[in-house]
C-alpha cells in the first residue's frame, strides 16, 4: 500500500474512532451489567408450559395422568393452555387442573383420591411448587405418596439482557433520543438550547387541551387527534424559530435565549392547563406512546428508528448537511464562502423546536396525559446524551448516530444501577462524573491537537 493510501487508512481510522468510539464504551457497559445481573432465570408463562410438556411427553407413562396446580393469574393461565394444546392427542391425560390458592389444591386433591383417579405427576409453577399442601402429601393422601412434583427447570440468563427489558430500555429512551437529533444539529452550529424540557410540556398540554376542550375529549376522532398534535407541534417549532431569529438577528447568546425560551413554554404551559394534568383522552391516543408493531416493538422506538436514519443521510448526504458542520467549524469563514449562516442557524433551531414538539406528543400519549411538569430536567438529559456521543460543544464535530450511541449510554447506566439496586442519590452522582468525563475527554482531544499542530507548524 502507498503512503497516500496508508494516511488515508489511518485518517479514516482516527476519524471513526473519534465519531464512535463511544460504541466500545456501551458494549464494555452491556457486558458489565450482564455480568453483574446473570442470574437463574425461571421461564413463566407459555415457555414454560412447552417445556413442561415436552417433558411430559419424553418420561411420563403412557397409562398416567397429570395434575396441575397453579395460580390465578394471566400468565399461569398462558402455562396451562400450551401444556393442554402440547398435550393434545397424546397419551398422556390431565386430570385436574388447579387455578387458585393452596386451599383449592386441596380440594382438587380430595376429589382425585376420593375418586381413586390415577395421578402420576403433579405440575406446579415455582411459585405453587413452594406451597405448603405438597409436605408430606403422603400423610394427608397416602395414594399420592410417591407423586413426584414437578416444576419448570431454571437456566442462567443475565436480567439485562431479557428482551423485555432491553425493550424497555429502547422505549425509556426515546424522548430523550428524540430530542438529541435536534440538540446535536443546534450544537454542532455553536449553539445550545435549554429550552427543550419546557418545550415537551407546552406541546403535550397543548395538544392534550386543544383534544380536551374543542376534539371531542374522550370520544375525540382520530383526525381531531392529529389536528391537535400538528397544531402542538407547530407552536413548539415556532418557540424555536423566534430563538433562532433572536440568536441570529440580534446576536443574543443562545445560552440566554434559550433560557427566556425555557422559561416562557413553561409559563404557558401552566397558563393552558391551570396548573392541571389534562386526562380527557380516548383510548387511541396511546398508539404512538404504547402501541407495538410487529407484536413487539413499539411504535414509538420504530419512529425514533427512522428518525435517526433520516437525520444520518441528511447530515452525510446533503449540501445543507455539510452547511451545518461548516457554520460550527468557522462561521466567518462559512459566511464569506457563500454559505446561508443566517438560515441555517434559524434552521437548526426551528428543526430543535418541532421535535421537542414530538417528544412532548410521545409523553402525551406514553401517559396519556398533557401535564406542565412533563420534561422536568430533560435539557440536562439531552444535552448529555449529545455530548457523550461525541459532538464538541464548541461545535463543528459530532455525528447524530453517535447521539444514538450516547442516549443509549446513558439509558443502560441508569436501567444498569436499577437492576443492581443502585439508589436513586449514587445514580445521579454517576451520570454527572460520566457527563463530566465526556466533556472533558472532548477537551483533551481539542488541547493534543492544537499542540501537535503548533510542534508541526514549529
Amino acid at each position: 500500500m502507498s503512503a497516500g493510501g496508508e494516511s488515508r487508512l489511518t485518517h479514516w481510522r482516527r476519524q471513526a474512532v473519534s465519531d464512535y468510539g463511544m460504541l466500545g464504551a456501551l458494549l464494555v457497559l452491556a457486558l458489565f451489567f450482564s455480568w453483574r445481573t446473570w442470574e437463574v432465570q425461571q421461564p413463566e408463562g407459555a415457555d414454560a408450559g412447552h417445556q413442561i410438556a415436552a417433558t411430559l411427553k419424553r418420561s411420563l407413562p403412557s397409562a398416567g395422568g397429570i395434575l396441575i396446580a397453579v395460580r390465578d393469574s394471566a400468565d399461569d393461565h398462558a402455562f396451562t393452555d400450551a401444556i393442554a394444546d402440547d398435550l393434545r392427542g397424546s397419551k398422556v391425560e390431565i386430570v385436574e387442573i388447579v387455578q387458585g390458592q393452596p386451599s383449592d389444591a386441596r380440594r382438587a386433591l380430595v376429589r382425585v383420591t376420593e375418586a381413586r383417579r390415577s395421578v402420576s405427576l403433579i405440575v406446579c409453577t415455582p411459585a405453587t411448587a413452594a406451597w405448603p399442601i405438597w409436605q408430606n402429601l403422603g400423610e394427608k393422601f397416602p395414594s399420592l405418596k410417591e407423586v413426584p412434583i414437578i416444576q419448570p427447570h431454571g437456566y442462567h440468563w443475565p436480567n439485562f439482557l431479557k428482551a423485555d427489558n432491553l425493550l424497555n430500555v429502547a422505549n425509556q429512551i426515546v424522548v430523550i433520543a428524540v430530542l438529541a437529533i435536534g440538540m446535536t444539529l443546534v450544537i454542532l452550529t455553536g449553539g445550545i438550547d435549554l429550552s427543550v424540557g419546557s418545550l415537551i410540556a407546552l406541546s403535550a398540554v397543548v395538544t392534550t387541551w386543544i383534544i380536551a376542550g374543542f376534539g371531542g375529549g374522550e370520544s375525540a376522532s382520530i383526525g381531531s387527534m392529529w389536528g391537535a398534535a400538528a397544531l402542538g407541534i407547530l407552536i413548539t417549532g415556532l418557540m424555536g424559530l423566534f430563538s433562532g431569529w433572536m440568536v441570529t438577528f440580534f446576536a443574543i447568546p443562545p445560552f440566554i435565549v434559550t433560557l427566556a425560551v425555557m422559561l416562557v413554554g413553561s409559563g404557558l404551559a401552566y397558563l393552558l392547563s391551570k396548573g392541571q394534568s389534562i386526562y380527557q383522552l380516548p383510548e387511541s391516543f396511546v398508539w404512538l406512546g404504547r402501541g407495538k408493531l410487529f407484536g413487539s416493538i413499539p411504535v414509538s422506538v420504530m419512529l425514533m428508528a427512522l428518525l435517526y436514519l433520516g437525520a444520518h443521510l441528511f447530515m452525510s448526504r446533503t449540501v445543507w448537511g455539510r452547511y451545518i458542520y461548516a457554520v460550527g467549524g468557522n462561521r466567518e469563514a462559512s459566511r464569506l464562502s457563500g454559505v446561508p449562516v443566517t438560515a441555517i442557524l434559524i434552521f437548526v433551531y426551528v428543526i430543535n423546536g418541532l421535535l421537542a414538539g414530538l417528544g412532548g406528543l410521545i409523553t402525551a400519549s406514553q401517559l396519556k396525559s398533557g401535564s406542565p411538569n412533563y420534561g422536568t430536567m430533560y435539557e440536562l438529559y439531552v444535552i448529555a446524551a449529545v455530548v457523550v456521543g461525541g459532538t464538541s460543544l464548541s461545535g463543528g464535530q459530532g455525528k447524530v448516530l453517535g447521539t444514538l450511541i450516547g442516549a443509549f449510554i446513558i439509558a443502560v447506566i441508569q436501567n444498569g444501577m436499577n437492576l443492581t439496586g443502585v439508589e436513586s442519590y449514587t445514580q445521579k452522582v454517576v451520570l454527572g462524573l460520566v457527563i463530566l468525563g465526556a466533556v472533558l475527554l472532548d477537551r483533551l482531544k481539542k488541547t493534543g491537537f492544537r499542540r501537535r499542530t503548533g510542534r508541526k507548524t514549529a
